[in-house]
């Protein structure tokens, strides 16, 4: 028998460092702007990095949601579905990565991959139930500073992409990936065949950072399994004024 759901067109999926509720260089908090900025955009998945789920409330006493973590006042009445995954912890506050999803989650679990505990690193992976015969697998990611650190890091990654997401399955990748030498591109695209919205759209990746004048290429979403149907940088001054980041989106249909 058929199943009586109906295939989806296809999806959204949008990448974002949003710097824990803060402007560059920390001079304004800016989660609510960052929340409805997000909500017009209006993505199916929604990857997110350095989202605090607890905070100094000392810095927050003007903000109304400040003893809510960043990731529910997000996702508030408009993902049903969300995960925090805790990887830096300072003090008595934490931040970490961060998944939205229009579509459920059939498992979630985040993965240590911190080289040392001085520099804490996680990866947050999602099996998406998209549609009853297409499980979508999505990976939140943040990368080390160090190449050392992201050496070891993509290893992991690697080892945990080998044992458990399928070679058939359709795999999104995203995240801040402080790549600003390129190393991790040549792994993904050789040892992990994936591609990169942006290398596809445009013959170089997007260059997402520092917001206000980008120079860096650091932020990216890589996919297997899945057609590309397009992909944007949302550059325009209103970003700008809120995280360190831009934010980068891409629409896919399942092969």
């Amino acid at each position: 028998m058929e199943s009586l759901t109906p295939k989806r067109d296809a999806f959204t999926v949008l990448s974002y460092n949003i710097h824990k509720g803060f402007s560059a260089r920390y001079r304004r908090f800016v989660l609510p702007d960052i929340r409805e900025a997000l909500r017009a955009i209006d993505a199916d998945i929604v990857l997110l990095q350095e989202v605090q789920g607890k905070h100094h409330k000392s810095r927050l006493k003007k903000f109304a949601h400040a003893d809510l973590p960043q990731t529910e006042f997000i996702a508030e009445s408009k993902w049903p579905h969300y995960m925090y995954g805790k990887n830096a912890v300072y003090g008595s506050a934490h931040h970490g990565n961060a998944l939205l999803s229009n579509f459920p989650f059939k498992m979630v679990e985040n993965i240590n991959v911190s080289l040392s505990q001085r520099a804490s690193r996680s990866i947050l992976h999602a099996i998406i139930d998209y549609e009853p015969t297409v499980e979508l697998h999505v990976i939140c990611i943040h990368l080390g500073l160090f190449r050392a650190e992201r050496d070891y890091q993509l290893i992991t990654l690697s080892k945990r992409i080998e044992a458990h997401v399928p070679s058939h399955a359709p795999l999104i990748i995203a995240g801040d990936f402080n790549d600003w030498r390129r190393g991790a591109f040549n792994y993904m695209e050789k040892e992990l065949e994936l591609k990169e919205v942006y290398k596809v759209l445009e013959g170089k990746h997007a260059k997402t950072y520092p917001a206000s004048r980008p120079t860096l290429e650091v932020d990216r979403i890589y996919y297997r399994g899945l057609k590309l149907l397009s992909g944007e940088i949302f550059n325009e001054s209103y970003w700008k004024k809120l995280s360190d980041h831009l934010p980068l989106h891409a629409k896919f249909a399942i092969e």
